[in-house]
């Protein structure tokens, strides 16, 4: 079990993990606008 966690489970919840956080950026820049200085 503990096997099957290691070598499986974890990988591709780690790589769903960040994977996420990339697509959540990515949507609110596309809805905010980059990110930068604001216009003076």
């Amino acid at each position: 079990m503990f096997l099957l966690l290691a070598v499986f489970i974890w990988p591709v919840l780690s790589v769903a993990v960040v994977g996420g956080y990339g697509f959540v950026v990515w949507m609110s820049q596309l809805i905010l606008g980059p990110p930068g200085a604001p216009p003076v």
